[in-house]
């Protein structure tokens, strides 16, 4: 099973003495020009230095199709191992001239996939860790789906076509509004499915069908970052959730307004957060100078305010924080410093909690607390940090329990509010 690679960002900066590699893969039924040029062209402007490189699933865009002996339909049941296992011979096979180096291992490697593409990522960090520096992973799962459904879909794509998943697919890859907004975008990703092989697609269902790492996740050691888009059905955020809480350091981000195709839904913020991941020291995002898990490390006064404000932006909403640092003065700033350092940059920064659970967690103590302006800001940052209504609902219901009927009841009021001002919002 030999698979192609194509370039999509290659360097501008001069040459490094280790080369800066990201290997990225698609999801099924997309090609990987169709899903991650647009994205990889952002990532590219950033970050001169670094090669991207993409890799085409077997029977989509130019790879070629699984063998298929002449006269019958019987295809090959591949699993998730054999798909990593061919997207390294890939890479070792392409990587000594793309880097200038005869040696493949003396690049920088990295990946990032989508969907299936995530999953392989997945299965290349448990069975070859060593090999990679990063992983990224997006829309995806330990475990996608019911091996049923797959072996349902293998089925009927095997005897009628791919086009069968052209509308099924159009509702479940793209965020409300996306066909409209990006008519051409939207386009090639469903011609790209349409134009797949009928049985490398079945192929690929059986590898889903079979995947199942969750119990393995720990076993990971490399850094992860695990992006959810807010509106995908078959990964939600609670799969990216998931895999965040079972990889020590794993860092997760939902993207509000994205479904199942974040690096072609949101392109340049699914590069800003690859850049940021892959670029540490430049960032400050992953520097060990912050806190982790096992307890604080030693950081400096700025670096922990520079962390607390990054995230009390990506959790507040730039908007609020900068209303709030208008009405800083002379009387408040010591204690707008206090919160930002260490509410948001000791605490919101520690990768031992995802923002999901720090979310339901503060929604709670805003409640027992009769904190109604603090609940009404910390509702809307729940909903950026991937709640869903669903769950705030649940999380207020709980609070009737353990604080007391009449502070839930105020906290539906207050939270009912803030929901339909994000509503009037857009």
């Amino acid at each position: 099973m030999e698979l192609t690679a194509t370039i999509l960002a290659a360097p501008t900066a001069p040459a490094a003495a280790n080369p800066r590699v990201l290997i990225v893969l698609p999801s099924l039924g997309t090609s990987v020009g169709a899903l991650w040029q647009s994205a990889a062209t952002h990532l590219g402007e950033v970050d001169p230095a670094t090669t991207i490189i993409g890799i085409d699933l077997p029977g989509h865009g130019r790879s070629a199709p699984v063998d298929v002996p002449a006269g019958t339909s019987e295809y090959p049941q591949l699993t998730m191992s054999d798909l990593a296992e061919a997207v390294l011979a890939t890479i070792d096979r392409v990587l000594p001239d793309v880097a200038g180096s005869p040696d493949a291992n003396s690049a920088s490697i990295s990946m990032a996939g989508d969907s299936i593409g995530g999953a392989i990522a997945l299965q290349l960090a448990l069975d070859h860790g060593d090999r990679f520096d990063h992983a990224a992973v997006f829309c995806t799962g330990a475990k996608i789906g019911e091996p049923s459904g797959w072996l349902e879909r293998a089925e009927v794509v095997a005897t009628s076509g791919t086009p069968t998943q052209v509308t099924g697919s159009a509702e479940r890859w793209f965020g409300e509004g996306f066909m409209d907004r990006e008519p051409e975008a939207s386009a090639a990703l469903l011609h790209s499915l349409q134009d797949a092989d009928r049985f490398s697609y079945a192929a690929l269902c059986h590898a889903l069908a079979s995947f199942d790492v969750r119990s393995r996740l720990a076993e990971i050691t490399l850094p992860v970052l695990a992006v959810a888009g807010a509106e995908d059905q078959p990964t939600p955020p609670t799969k990216l959730a998931e895999i965040a809480n079972g990889i020590s350091g794993a860092l997760l981000e939902v993207i509000e307004g994205a479904a199942h195709l974040v690096p072609a839904e949101a392109p340049a913020v699914a590069a800003g957060l690859l850049h940021e991941f892959l670029n540490p020291d430049a960032t400050g995002a992953n520097s060990a100078t912050l806190p982790t898990a096992s307890g604080p490390r030693e950081a400096s006064r700025d670096e922990v305010r520079e962390a607390g404000m990054t995230v009390r932006r990506q959790v507040l909403s730039d908007a609020h924080v900068d209303r709030a640092n208008a009405k800083v003065d002379d009387f408040t700033a010591d204690f707008q410093d206090l919160i930002t350092r260490y509410a948001w940059g000791e605490i919101w920064t520690r990768p031992g909690l995802d923002k999901r659970m720090r979310s339901a967690i503060t929604l709670t103590a805003m409640i027992a607390g009769g904190h109604e302006a603090e609940l009404a800001m910390h509702v809307k940052a729940a909903v950026r940090n991937g709640l869903s209504r669903d769950e705030i609902k649940e999380v207020l219901l709980q609070s009737a329990i353990y604080c007391s009927v009449p502070s839930a009841n105020t906290a539906f009021s207050v939270a009912s509010q803030a929901l339909a001002e994000m509503d009037d919002e857009g």
